[in-house]
């Protein structure tokens, strides 16, 4: 039976009453008066927090990790394999030799670069690429040589030998090898692309954006559907533990009504502009450029357009498609937004004067009326000042990237008593949520952005794991179990009506409308 004179410490703990504590403390006045002290304020913060954490009711442990790919092999074919194209394959389990050898080194001279560790610690997902696609011919030989190194192997490992290439993409959908499409090309590319390998009947990982045109949106989406393929967008943040937190956050009600949301891109390095390396080895004879151009407008062979295509518009959906969708996807899967009612966009050529077509800043005004509330998206791409992402509420605003902090509004209605008292302070958190521990080596300043927004990596059962290789395995497991995945066509398709919308709105400089019923923009 317990003793009636022993009480529970504020919030909770093994009990123990004061007579206990100074017994304990009697032989060292002094410093015992001051443990005393400490162990008073230490119980009165965890009766604190623990107040608050009652209050807000949300979970603090990370995401539960996902089981173990199972099943089939799953056939994969890989378009283009540029910048992104190496991080899918990368993601998918496939490095060149040499950047093995790359990785390798860095850990030896760093103990703090994790990559090698990480790749080779990588879950295998049971597929494998048995064909390949570029048309720059180094490229094609390097894909071909990467998803030939099953064993994720350095040079002079046991390699393998190099895959099928194809010089063309439509011959690679078509063979019977190819359970499965990844598309890593241009923009102008996606539409055609996703609607070839689903009437093909080709499940399809297609990175963003969906679409080029507002015309292809609509093919694209009735290609998804009438085929029943699988299909995944590539918006690796749906697996970011801080989004998945801040879903909760507002399934909750931890910020009241939600009327101003700030989402921004900031980058400040010719890399982080598109202003890509050109090839040592690229020239009219290593290039297909009738089929680079595909669809788009002709233009005369050139370098700059096809290592830096993103900077026009022949071949690109500029901030809006290639940036603003990231920092979209983000707040539609936390939000559930849709697409917006209207849109307003300004901003122009302002640093970059390189003959580029699409704006180095950008600023457009979403209103979503029904939602009671605007999303404003600011960018620039000659400015490195950190603004991140704030969701504001009537009662608290969230901060959010690759953590989350929330911070109480200092006239909030539900937290009122709470500030009044002191048991929650406006320039205190009164919720933050940091996935991982440990250092983590940043090597460029474009890895820096996409790490400060949660999109190069997460954490599961205390391991970081590499956010696009989740969002890949949630599409093979989906193709194996009938499933759609979290960024489908249905999100697909709301990702690419509202960049569009920004697009013409700059291109019109006008507001521009969206009518839910006909599914059309009004310009």
């Amino acid at each position: 039976m317990q003793e009636k004179d022993k009480q529970t410490p504020p919030g909770g703990g093994n009990q123990i009453n004061r007579r206990d504590i100074l017994k304990g403390l009697v032989t060292v006045p002094v410093l015992g008066a001051v443990a005393y002290g400490l162990y008073r304020k230490k119980t009165h913060e965890h009766y604190l927090k623990s107040t608050i954490a009652r209050e807000l009711n949300m979970s603090q442990g990370e995401p539960v990790p996902p089981p173990r790919s199972e099943g089939r092999e799953i056939r994969i074919g890989l378009i283009g394999f540029g910048i992104r194209g190496k991080q899918l394959a990368k993601a998918l389990g496939f490095a060149h030799p040499d950047q093995v050898d790359d990785w390798r080194k860095a850990a030896e001279n760093n103990s703090a670069d994790t990559r090698y560790l990480d790749f080779r610690e990588q879950e295998d997902l049971n597929i494998r690429i048995t064909a390949v696609c570029d048309i720059f011919d180094p490229y094609g030989q390097m894909a071909a040589e990467s998803a030939g190194n099953i064993l994720r192997e350095p040079s002079g490992g046991n390699t393998g030998e190099p895959v099928r290439r194809y010089q063309n993409y439509k011959e690679m959908i078509a063979s019977p090898e190819v359970d499965a499409v990844v598309i890593a090309t241009p923009d102008h590319w996606h539409g055609p692309m996703t609607i070839e390998a689903a009437r093909a009947g080709k499940h399809v990982y297609c990175e963003k954006p969906l679409t080029w045109t507002v015309e292809e949106t609509y093919e694209v989406r009735k290609a998804v559907k009438e085929s029943g393929i699988i299909f995944q967008l590539g918006h690796q943040g749906r697996q970011t533990d801080a989004y998945l937190k801040a879903r909760e956050a507002i399934e909750k009600n931890v910020l009241g009504p939600v009327t101003l949301i700030e989402v921004t891109t900031n980058r400040n390095d010719p890399n982080g502009a598109w202003v890509y390396p050109i090839h040592a080895d690229a020239s009219p004879q290593t290039i297909d450029w009738e089929q680079f151009i595909g669809p788009a407008p002709w233009h005369d062979f050139s370098l700059e357009r096809f290592f830096r295509w993103r900077c026009w518009w022949d071949y690109s959906t500029g901030l809006s498609g290639d940036l603003l969708t990231h920092e979209y996807d983000a707040i539609n899967q936390i939000m559930d937004l849709g697409i917006p009612h209207s849109a307003v966009s300004t901003g122009g050529i302002y640093f970059f004067k390189d003959g580029r077509t699409v704006p180095d800043v950008l600023h457009t005004v979403f209103e979503f009326p029904q939602k009671n509330l605007s999303m404003l998206y600011s960018a620039t791409l000659a400015s490195q000042m950190n603004r991140g992402k704030k969701v504001m509420g009537h009662d608290a605003y969230m901060e959010m990237g690759n953590t989350l902090t929330i911070y109480a509004d200092p006239r909030s209605t539900r937290y009122a008593e709470k500030i009044k008292s002191g048991i929650i302070k406006p320039d205190m958190p009164i919720y933050s949520y940091v996935p991982g521990k440990g250092a983590d080596t940043i090597t460029s300043a474009t890895e820096r952005y996409f790490a400060g927004r949660g999109l190069l990596y997460t954490y599961r059962g205390g391991r970081r794991v590499d956010t696009t290789h989740l969002h890949m395995k949630e599409w093979i497991d989906g193709i194996r179990n009938g499933i759609q995945p979290s960024c489908d066509i249905d999100q697909g398709f709301e990702e690419a009506m509202t960049a569009h919308m920004g697009t013409l709105s700059y291109l019109h400089k006008k507001q521009v409308f969206w009518d839910p019923d006909q599914e059309q923009i009004i310009v």
